[in-house]
């Protein structure tokens, strides 16, 4: 069941055109990541989106929600840099949150007392805010988000400011949240997209470049590579040279049959290459490695990921 429709949506910052007419759906029950680089148009989206920013044009259609007010109240919003009053708890900031969503003291304070001790800030609960570290803020952020069970909860870039270990922890909190509600998320991490999404959409300078299903992206874009890492020295290094040039060239061929399409990566002992028949390009190249002598650290078959299609798509 669709969820969110959005249509030709764009805005405009004086003659800047931050988002160009993008369109796309978000389905009940699905995690979709909203990707781009930098500048890509992916925070304005999701302001407009959490109704704190007003579109230039283009609509917005929330199932269940006639007006504005009906669809904040089915939205949470954790924004990139969640900002609180540092005087308060933070029990005593999700319970406020909880009032100012329409529940009584009792339910409010209830309900923060579950979320804090979710979220894995139980212990920090009666401290005050002011003394907590950016990743306890970002925790707190993703709790008051839930305070009114959100049908659909949008996050702007979640765990950018997290370090190695409380992002690995929020993503698996998030992983338990999305079998709850329907999830809305920008990331520039591509690792997190992948992991986390069911769908993606791409944004390009404000315009979709690609969007989709994981799964379907993954099957219409997916290539066989093959990675090399030799030894620096002069032969290997001299070898490699002269098989990415002919590969560049389109005279990767072998017995007529053109195995090595495209070099996708090449810097000195590294490189990586899109094969057309991955069995048997690795068994070429295996032969003719050992043939001339050649010192190899790592070969690696595989098939190329998230992060690939998205360079490709943002560099064209």
């Amino acid at each position: 069941m669709e969820l969110l429709q959005v249509k030709n949506l764009s805005k405009s910052f004086g003659t800047t055109r931050a988002v160009e007419g993008i369109s796309f759906t978000v389905h009940e029950g699905r995690c979709v990541a909203l990707l781009g680089p930098n500048g890509a148009g992916k925070t304005t989206t999701i302001r407009m989106l959490a109704g704190l920013l007003k579109q230039t044009g283009g609509h917005i259609q929330f199932q269940g929600a006639g007006t504005e007010l009906e669809r904040k109240s089915l939205l949470g919003y954790l924004p990139q840099s969640p900002t609180f009053y540092g005087w308060m708890t933070g029990l005593e900031y999700v319970s406020f949150i909880g009032k100012l969503s329409g529940l009584g003291a009792s339910d409010a304070k209830k309900r923060a007392i579950e979320l804090v001790e979710r979220v894995g800030i139980g212990d920090a609960a009666k401290r005050r805010i002011r003394g907590y570290s950016g990743g306890m803020k970002q925790r707190l952020g993703l709790a008051q988000a839930l305070v009114n069970r959100p049908k659909l909860l949008i996050m702007d870039e979640p765990v950018s400011a997290l370090d190695p270990i409380g992002r690995r922890e929020v993503l698996k909190l998030l992983e338990e949240l999305k079998r709850e509600t329907t999830v809305l998320f920008s990331t520039h991490v591509l690792h997190d997209a992948e992991e986390l999404c069911d769908d993606v959409v791409i944004i390009r300078r404000g315009e979709i470049a690609l969007q989709g299903s994981l799964s379907d992206v993954r099957n219409r874009h997916r290539r066989s590579l093959i990675e090399l890492q030799l030894e620096e020295d002069e032969r290997s290094l001299s070898w490699l040279r002269d098989f990415a040039d002919k590969v560049s060239a389109g005279a990767g061929l072998v017995n007529g049959h053109a195995l090595f399409k495209q070099v996708e990566h090449h810097q000195r002992g590294a490189m990586k290459v899109i094969v057309d028949d991955i069995d048997k390009a690795r068994e070429w190249l295996l032969s003719e490695l050992a043939k001339e002598r050649v010192k190899v650290n790592r070969l690696e078959v595989g098939h190329s990921s998230l992060e690939d299609l998205f360079m490709k798509v943002v560099a064209e």
